[in-house]
């Protein structure tokens, strides 16, 4: 298990292959990250999309290219079928468990150090599909899987250090962006190549060298970064009945 956007794509399919997922939403669950940008949503935060969805206007667009197009068609798809389908395995709103969601919490957690892959496999063994949706089979399994996504996000996305860094580099390529140095286009390309470009530029390097280590780091978060809520309520199925974590906790 590795942790890169392309890993994370693979993994959601085979996640949805392991839980009975039609091979149409296989595919779209490899393809569904095809637009995100480098620096994962940095970019969102140097063009000030707020609701974190830059990648996704741009989806259709990378969808249709031929490279792509092509693709899917030898296949018997088309774009368009990825992009009107319902993917219910795939994709979900929280507070809601979905491939999506379940890979990159499990994959985040482990490459932290905050999980292992024995209790990865362990909860694995509790998520099943009922009626195209995504539950757990236990309220121990919904219990562990809702604690560690908040460990996610108090540890991980929210965690001051990568808060900073994040907010830092933002400010850097929009410097960068604004005098033309980088072109949004480059946005598309990997973290390689857009800190390749940076270091092109010795005031640019400078400022990412700090950001690496970090040497002005202030742990007050800044008030313009808007820490979105995340968490999830999962539905459990047990005898029969499905029911939220929420209503037997509550």
């Amino acid at each position: 298990m590795r942790h890169t956007r392309f890993e994370h794509s693979v993994g959601v399919m085979l996640l949805i292959r392991q839980l009975g997922g039609s091979e149409k939403e296989q595919v779209a669950g490899l393809l569904h990250d095809l637009s995100h940008t480098a620096f994962s949503h940095v970019i969102d935060y140097v063009l000030n999309h707020q609701e974190e969805d830059f990648h996704e206007k741009w989806f259709a667009y990378f969808l249709r290219q031929p490279e792509i197009s092509s693709i899917l068609e030898a296949y018997g798809y088309t774009a368009d079928e990825m992009l009107t389908g319902s993917f219910s395995i795939l994709e979900q709103p929280l507070p809601h468990l979905c491939a999506d969601r379940l890979d990159y919490t499990l994959r985040d957690l482990y490459w932290a150090g905050l999980l292992t892959l024995k209790e990865i496999h362990a909860f694995l063994e509790n998520v099943m599909v009922y009626k195209n949706r995504m539950v757990v089979t236990s309220l121990a399994a919904a219990r562990w899987i809702k604690e560690k996504y908040m460990v996610l996000n108090q540890e991980y996305f929210q965690k001051k250090e990568h808060l900073y860094a994040n907010q830092k580099l933002a400010e850097l390529l929009r410097e960068l962006l604004e005098h033309n140095f980088l072109l949004e286009d480059d946005f598309f390309q990997n973290d390689t190549h857009v800190i390749n470009l940076i270091e092109f530029s010795l005031h640019a390097r400078m400022k990412l060298d700090k950001i690496r280590s970090m040497s002005d780091f202030n742990p007050i978060v800044p008030s313009n970064i808007i820490l979105k809520k995340r968490e999830i309520d999962p539905e459990i199925l047990e005898h029969g009945r499905v029911y939220r974590l929420s209503e037997r906790q509550g």
